[in-house]
């Protein structure tokens, strides 16, 4: 497995990009902070003249864990919001700065951030879903299943509801790959960092998605890590999209490239089955 940057070098360029490609009828609110530090921000997307959201997801972008920037993914959060949703898309810490788990904990805290601040927008109850692409998915199937993450936040807060997992590296070994090898090496073992080696019983249900043109990721890890959920007893699904490779299948949630795939689609599905009112719009 190779880290993929961004899918376009330009930052300037990327941030445009997502922003012709966005849904239109979402109101933003930029550059919130959920800590301290200069990368601890969010992007919050929310439906415009909506009384409430039905439910609020955490989205984390890839780049293989030492690059992106929520403004690429402006997209992913409009896409959410003008389908009734409060999307969170947060920056992280990435390396060189940091190594594991510094990634990890600032997206513990964005969940947090997410739960304490936003939660009450949706009323009680308010389901929150966490998605992922790349390493992305691997960021947040590790707080979905490694419990110690969110406990370090706050012994109160709700599990996620849901996972949704876009061509994510769910059994790969990061200590040994040569490119990601010194971002994870502070960690005590391989099964630490692998997010298969904490599935147990009360995993939240999960939804994985990956294209079959993926040369970066192979869909054996979803295929994997659905398996070890429904032997513990959780619900999961893993969907293989034949036409998509790696970035594809983020940019298939943009307005103009929906027709590739329903990835929209299939998380709005798998949302609406796991959060408790009525179901948003597909």
């Amino acid at each position: 497995m190779l880290p993929i940057r961004t899918f376009l070098t330009a930052p300037s360029a990327a941030s445009f990009w997502s922003m012709l490609t966005a849904d239109s009828g979402v109101a933003l609110e930029m550059d919130v902070a959920y800590g301290p530090l200069a990368r601890q921000r969010a992007d919050i997307y929310r439906p415009r003249n909506a009384q409430k959201p039905r439910a609020i997801v955490l989205f984390i972008y890839g780049g293989g864990w030492d690059s992106g920037e929520r403004t690429y993914y402006g997209f992913v959060g409009a896409a959410l919001a003008a389908r009734g949703l409060t999307a969170v898309v947060a920056d992280y810490r990435l390396f060189p700065e940091v190594r594991y788990p510094a990634f990890q904990n600032d997206m513990a805290a964005a969940y947090g951030w997410t739960c304490r601040t936003l939660a009450t927008e949706c009323g009680e109850d308010c389901p929150i879903f966490i998605a992922g692409h790349s390493a992305g998915a691997h960021i947040g199937a590790l707080l979905c299943f490694d419990r110690s993450f969110l406990e370090a936040e706050g012994l109160s807060l709700p599990p996620p509801r849901g996972f949704i997992g876009l061509s994510g590296p769910y059994a790969y070994d990061p200590t040994t790959h040569e490119r990601s090898r010194h971002i994870f090496e502070d960690a005590h073992s391989a099964d630490q960092v692998r997010p298969i080696a904490h599935v147990s019983a009360g995993a939240p249900p999960s939804l994985l998605m990956h294209g079959a043109r993926d040369n970066v990721v192979q869909f054996a890890n979803a295929e994997a890590l659905a398996a070890k959920l429904v032997e513990a007893g959780s619900e999961a699904e893993a969907i293989e999209f034949s036409n998509l490779g790696h970035i594809n299948l983020v940019l298939a949630l943009s307005r103009p490239l929906r027709w590739r795939a329903p990835v929209l689609a299939n998380m709005l599905a798998f949302i609406n089955r796991h959060a408790p009112s009525d179901a948003v719009k597909s």
